[in-house]
Order: C-alpha cells, then sequence, then structure tokens
C-alpha cells in the first residue's frame, strides 16, 4: 500500500546509470555508476532504493528497505490513532418528562461534550400532545439554558412530522 503510493525502486528495479548515491548514514556520495552503487549497498547489507526517479541524475539511497516499510506502516498507524472521530449521540425526550428526569438526561449529554461529541435532542409527541409543541420547546429551552456553559446549539430546534429535533455541540 506505502509502496504503490511512493513508486520507490529496490536493486532488481533500478535500470538508469549514473545515480546520485546517498549512503546509509545520509551523506551524499556524489554521482555514480548503478553498479557501483549496487555494490556499496551489497558491502554495508542493505538495499539500494531510487528515492527521485524524476531527477537527473536520479536519486538513490543506501537503506534497510524492509525497516523503512515497517516505519512508514507504524507512522500511518500512530496517525490514526491520534485522529478523533466525533459521533453524533441522541437523546430522545417526551414534552411531559419530569424534571429529574429531565436534569439526568442533561448530565448524560454533558458527559457526552466532555468527551467531544455532539448531541441531538429528540423530543417526540405522540397523539393529543401535537396539540401542545409549545411545552416540547420549553423543555429544548430548558436543556439549552442548564447546558451553554459547555455547548453551543448547532442547528436550532426543528419540528419534523411528530418529532422535534435540535443539535447542539461542544464549544
Amino acid at each position: 500500500m506505502a509502496i504503490a503510493r511512493l513508486k520507490l525502486k529496490t536493486n532488481e528495479q533500478i535500470r538508469v546509470s549514473p545515480v546520485r548515491l546517498i549512503d546509509a548514514e545520509n551523506n551524499q556520495v556524489g554521482i555514480v555508476n548503478i553498479e557501483e552503487a549496487m555494490e556499496m549497498a551489497r558491502q554495508a547489507e542493505l538495499d539500494l532504493v531510487e528515492i527521485a526517479p524524476e531527477g537527473q541524475p536520479p536519486v538513490c539511497r543506501i537503506m534497510d528497505f524492509g525497516k523503512y516499510l515497517y516505519e512508514l506502516k507504524r507512522k500511518e498507524k500512530q496517525n490514526i490513532k491520534k485522529q478523533h472521530a466525533v459521533a453524533l449521540k441522541e437523546i430522545r425526550l417526551r414534552p411531559k418528562i419530569d424534571p429529574h428526569d429531565c436534569e439526568t438526561k442533561v448530565n448524560h449529554a454533558r458527559k457526552f461534550f466532555e468527551k467531544g461529541h455532539k448531541v441531538q435532542f429528540t423530543m417526540m409527541f405522540r397523539g393529543r400532545e401535537m396539540l401542545h409543541v409549545e411545552l416540547g420547546q420549553e423543555v429544548m429551552d430548558n436543556i439549552v439554558i442548564q447546558l451553554e456553559d459547555i455547548a453551543k446549539v448547532d442547528k436550532p430546534s426543528v419540528m419534523q412530522g411528530k418529532r422535534m429535533t435540535m443539535f447542539m455541540a461542544p464549544k
């Protein structure tokens, strides 16, 4: 995977002569014949790798190719570990929710924000509750007030069918 992206060539694949040679200690040897460069690599018990084929002359380096590939894979894994995927968490509510239950849900949301996640609050209405959408809006507004120290409203509450949704993101 890394080889295809870098298009590095090793001993058997290099056909161009002469080449600019860099030795194992990163010192520039100069422009040498390809046979001489391969012999120097054999003496050092390392590989000759073409790292810049577009150069005039092409640049080759004496290195341990297997170790180099291992280091590349390790760096890729480290970069993947450092990435943090922001997840969208959903908290479902009802318009007649008890204040203590609402407080519990707000505390759950607070923990999600501390971990860096976004939270979607979904207010679900059933039957005759649809006549009192303002009760659901009051609960949503109360949640925003309780969480304003740690989060901000990403998308305000919007009615979609029998559901009211609001998105909040950490500050």
